[in-house]
């Protein structure tokens, strides 16, 4: 449970799982004390990690780059939840004002088969990247930015790509759903290409590449539980899995 507190320092005890190899892992617990409410999540286990390395310990791994929301790269689960409480925010965007004095936090990395585990928080998400690259793109030649913008787009149809395309392939839809389904993020990709007259050519051949690719990978199947929608950073709408699960019935039967 969360709250705002108006403390501009608190102190919390942090259960941090750390695995360093198969046989070497488990949860440690860690004091983070004074911590200012203005600090980020990250920045929060950077602070941790200052203190790790003075006392000659080796510091938690995770993964970052942007901090601004949109690379992907960060996400873990906290107390359960894929990028922690905040509905519409990515870990690295998430602040401590939203945690209370004295709470404790469980931080693990995304729990999948698909996802291996590298060290502690970090995790190989190339299976996603390896679904993209497997008919996440269109090869029509389009031109340059004025021909492509040339052919006329209802403003809905654009909207609505563009709200899929919002997808970050941060992995939560993964990591919060209780099969370890892809559904979510490949349902955006292909939402986003198939609606769009560029993406329509190839369209057949791109759903039945990606959902192949993702059953290679060991993503389980969607049995709409729904927590990928409530836990996606960007809001992506199951909407998408419908959109792809109608694309791959063309694609059969075509």
């Amino acid at each position: 449970m969360t709250s705002t507190t108006d403390k501009k320092n608190i102190n919390l005890t942090l259960k941090i799982w750390r695995q360093n190899g198969p046989d070497n892992n488990g949860f440690e617990t860690y004091y983070a004390d004074d911590i200012s409410t203005d600090m980020s999540f990250l920045e929060m286990i950077d602070v941790i990690n200052e203190r790790l390395t003075l006392e000659g310990k080796d510091p938690v791994a995770f993964d970052h780059d942007c901090r601004e929301g949109i690379c992907g790269t960060c996400g873990t689960m906290i107390n359960g939840r894929a990028h922690g409480p905040e509905k519409g925010t990515t870990l690295c965007q998430l602040h401590m004002r939203h945690f209370a004095d004295g709470d404790t936090l469980v931080i693990e990395p995304w729990r999948s088969r698909a996802f291996k585990i590298i060290k502690d928080l970090v995790v190989d998400r190339s299976p996603l990247d390896k679904i993209i690259q497997a008919g996440g793109y269109i090869s029509v030649n389009a031109g340059k930015a004025p021909d492509a913008n040339a052919i006329p787009i209802p403003q809905e149809t654009a909207e609505t790509a563009m709200d899929a395309a919002a997808c970050i392939g941060c992995g939560a839809c993964v990591a919060s759903c209780p099969n370890a389904s892809a559904m979510l993020f490949v349902g955006a990709k292909i939402s986003h290409l198939a609606l769009l007259p560029q993406g329509k050519p190839e369209a057949m051949i791109r759903v039945m590449a990606m959902v192949n690719e993702m059953d290679r990978q060991c993503f389980g199947n969607c049995t709409n539980h729904r927590e990928c929608e409530a836990e996606c950073p960007k809001e992506i709408s199951i909407t998408n899995i419908a959109r792809l699960n109608r694309e791959f019935i063309k694609s059969g039967l075509f």
